[in-house]
């Protein structure tokens, strides 16, 4: 008589194919999620501000495959309650790593550098000087539903952040300059506000 073992894996296989009866009933894995990593150790990234933005795509797709609800159909309300945990700080992390700006706020937090973004108001005098120029722009270009004085702007807005976004990537390069890169940081944020008055600009022409 010939006897055949399956595999967890294999049986897993099956429930997902919907060949085992009942079809949900799924064999959920062991878990023992490390809180103590940081965002990028969690999906198997390199610690760095450069990500590859597949591989953070398929490591969150795989977290989220192993935290599926489905998978714990017959688990304890302990090990229910851990899934769902693992996977809010999953999808936390996703989000950071997946925004340029997140990212590099998250890169100088763990290396010990606190951005000081709504403490902190001080900045270059140039750089203020242009943002009030720009807002009085968009102010104006809104009053008057200038859509392409809008373009012109918003086209300015997409170069500069490009151009502070590799300055970043440099400040956070192999010899970190943090005080740097906070200050980019901060200046970025700066031009986020900028492109949410822009975007809220060119709805309000549209309607």
């Amino acid at each position: 008589m010939r006897t055949f073992a399956l595999r967890i894996d294999d049986v897993q296989q099956l429930a997902d194919a919907g060949r085992l009866n009942p079809p949900r009933l799924f064999l959920q894995r062991p878990m023992n999620p490390d809180f103590s990593k940081n965002h990028f150790e969690l999906f198997g990234l390199p610690v760095a501000f450069a990500v590859d933005g597949a591989a953070l795509d398929r490591a969150y797709r795989e977290v989220q495959r192993e935290v599926h609800p489905d998978r714990f159909t017959i688990a304890s309300d302990a090990e229910k309650r851990l899934a769902a945990q693992w996977a809010t700080r999953a999808n936390e992390a996703y989000q950071t790593l997946k925004s340029p700006l997140s990212r590099g706020r998250y890169l100088l937090r763990i290396n010990g550098i606190d951005t000081e973004e709504e403490s902190n108001t001080a900045m270059p005098v140039d750089f203020l000087m242009q943002q009030m120029e720009w807002r009085e722009a968009v102010v104006d270009a809104r009053r008057n539903r200038d859509e392409a004085r809008l373009g012109e702007l918003a086209a300015r807005h997409r170069a500069d952040e490009a151009q502070l976004f590799m300055q970043l990537a440099a400040e956070l390069a192999v010899a970190p300059d943090m005080p740097g890169a906070r200050l980019t940081v901060r200046k970025l944020r700066f031009l986020e506000k900028l492109g949410e008055e822009i975007d809220d600009a060119f709805e309000f022409v549209d309607a």
